[in-house]
């Protein structure tokens, strides 16, 4: 078997999904290596028990934190990989955000690019992934002169009335861009149903426009496109001179593989592409691959992120409930000169959902009234980058995620100015335990927005990366997820990965010498 590559892309999900989609039409030998298999597509997709008490998509592995205490992190590997679960919000990152910025908690520092140089690919990113939504709605949108591809997803009637509701107190909510395919305008033909499974769920009906279905799907149409599934790898070994990846090390199965490639990518998620180059250390590299600034690892970053559920004074029927958006504190407040963060709504709650984080024994009637008055939010604060948050393995390989929060006084303030409007929105003043209802922050496990482990940057003594993502310190490594965020913003990561995974397959096709170039209008 003939196990060499021209381009060996190690990870399926947003990042090395999309850069596969846009290199499939190039001709090139494209090899993707993905650890996990297809996620099955059964009942228990939209089976909240089975995906939220029993985390049946979950990774089965541990992490350990700051402490040695084991946690189960809230990772999913599949083909796809975490956008199979993801709730499909698709920010372009603010202009400002790429820019210097000054929270209360400290510095979010520049990009080393601006706004302009991922704009082209944000827009190709959004027509790829179906993004609805429409333009100039949210106060905070950066600058762009192409319409969303596809009109707002309409809120159901309770959340429209929230809509209401904020612009009478002076507010200006906005449609949420959300990437599902559907068409309102003609039901009987779209593949979305609408239903309450989006946020967290599997697709069971491969409606929701995630990594697999939008980008690696059609990318393997192309023959010269290979996925090899199950492929965990364990290290990347270099040749003599240290420059150069000649090996890509797998465990497949119980047994042992290896592949080697021209271009080698590694885009396994910031945690795992991290880890990845931490346990690929050899003389040459001794303090792990890429590493000679010492960054590999650190600055990580996940969003301080709290999940608040309301309670509405009159029964909330919404099935597709994350439509809406609020971005007025996003710069700060009349009170405060700093930066607090982003509002929008989360997936619709059930009772499994409420009984997984309730005490035991809480009474059904309890949790069903809950359940049916519901509405709930999600709440985002920019994390600050800090080297003591960091991705370490041990000499067995596994994997420690040392995390102190910073920033957290916009995040309180974000959280009280909801809590401030909730009057003023038809729900309840608190009347219920804060143990059935929501209002608390995402744990350590809660993975979802990681980021900032490989950053990039001009200075090689400061950054693991140049601005293509290619490694500093070898000739053929690439680094393509959302590792290479030097700041995160206080929106979904999750668009800027994809956009910037086209930007750097352009650079990868120009240096090839590929002439044909895989666009967003030939997917699927």
């Amino acid at each position: 078997m003939n196990n060499h590559y021209d381009i060996v892309i190690i990870g399926t999900g947003a990042g090395g999904g999309t850069l596969a989609h846009r290199l499939a039409a190039s001709g090139k030998q494209i090899l993707l290596l993905e650890r996990g298999d297809y996620l099955p597509r059964e009942p228990e997709n939209w089976d909240s028990r089975e995906v939220f008490i029993k985390g049946r998509y979950k990774a089965p592995e541990e992490w350990y934190d700051k402490h040695g205490k084991p946690f189960h992190p809230g990772a999913h590997y599949w083909v796809g990989g975490n956008t199979k679960v993801y709730g499909a919000i698709l920010f372009r990152l603010r202009e400002r955000d790429f820019g210097e910025v000054r929270h209360h908690g400290g510095i979010s520092p520049a990009w080393p690019l601006s706004y302009t140089d991922f704009a082209p690919y944000y827009t190709e990113a959004e027509r790829l992934y179906h993004v609805h939504g429409h333009r100039g709605s949210d106060p905070t949108e950066p600058p762009s002169n192409d319409p969303y591809p596809h009109p707002p997803v309409s809120h159901e009637p309770r959340i429209q009335r929230l809509s209401d509701d904020l612009e009478r107190a002076g507010h200006r909510p906005f449609p949420l861009p959300v990437g599902v395919m559907l068409d309102e305008a003609d039901p009987e033909n779209s593949r979305c149903v609408r239903c309450t499974r989006l946020d967290g769920f599997p697709c069971l009906v491969d409606a929701k426009a995630d990594a697999h279905v939008v980008a690696v799907r059609p990318a393997l149409l192309h023959p010269n496109v290979t996925l090899v599934r199950r492929a965990k790898v364990e290290r990347l070994e270099t040749d003599p001179t240290g420059r150069s990846v000649s090996q890509v090390v797998v465990e497949r199965d119980g047994e042992r593989e290896t592949y080697s490639g021209d271009i080698v990518v590694v885009s396994c998620g910031a945690v795992n592409s991290a880890a990845l180059l931490l346990r690929s250390a050899s003389d040459k590299h001794p303090g792990g691959l890429a590493n000679s600034s010492g960054v590999v690892g650190r600055h990580y970053m996940a969003h301080l992120n709290t999940a608040m559920i309301a309670l509405s004074r009159e029964p909330n029927p919404t099935r597709f409930q994350k439509t809406l958006g609020l971005n007025d504190f996003y710069w700060g407040a009349d009170d405060f000169d700093f930066p607090l963060g982003h509002i929008q709504m989360l997936g619709k709650t059930d009772g499994q959902m409420l009984k997984a984080g309730a005490p035991k024994g809480t009474p059904k009637p309890i949790l069903d009234y809950v359940a049916k008055h519901a509405i709930d939010f999600w709440l985002t604060t920019e994390d600050l980058p800090h080297p003591g948050n960091r991705v370490t393995v041990d000499r067995a390989g596994r994997i420690q995620l040392s995390y102190t929060d910073r920033n957290t006084e916009g995040h309180r303030r974000l959280v009280h100015k909801l809590e401030q409007l909730l009057p003023m929105l038809g729900c309840r003043e608190r009347t219920l335990p804060s143990t059935v209802t929501r209002d608390e922050r995402i744990p350590i496990a809660g993975v979802a927005h990681q980021c900032g482990t490989v950053r990039f940057g001009d200075d090689p003594t400061s950054s693991a990366l140049d601005v293509n993502c290619k490694a500093h310190d070898l000739d053929n490594l690439y680094v393509v997820d959302t590792s290479f965020f030097p700041s995160s913003s206080a929106v979904n990561p999750a668009l800027t990965a994809m956009a910037n995974a086209m930007r750097v397959g352009d650079h990868l096709l120009d240096r090839l010498g590929a002439t044909t170039r895989q666009t967003a209008g030939a997917q699927s």
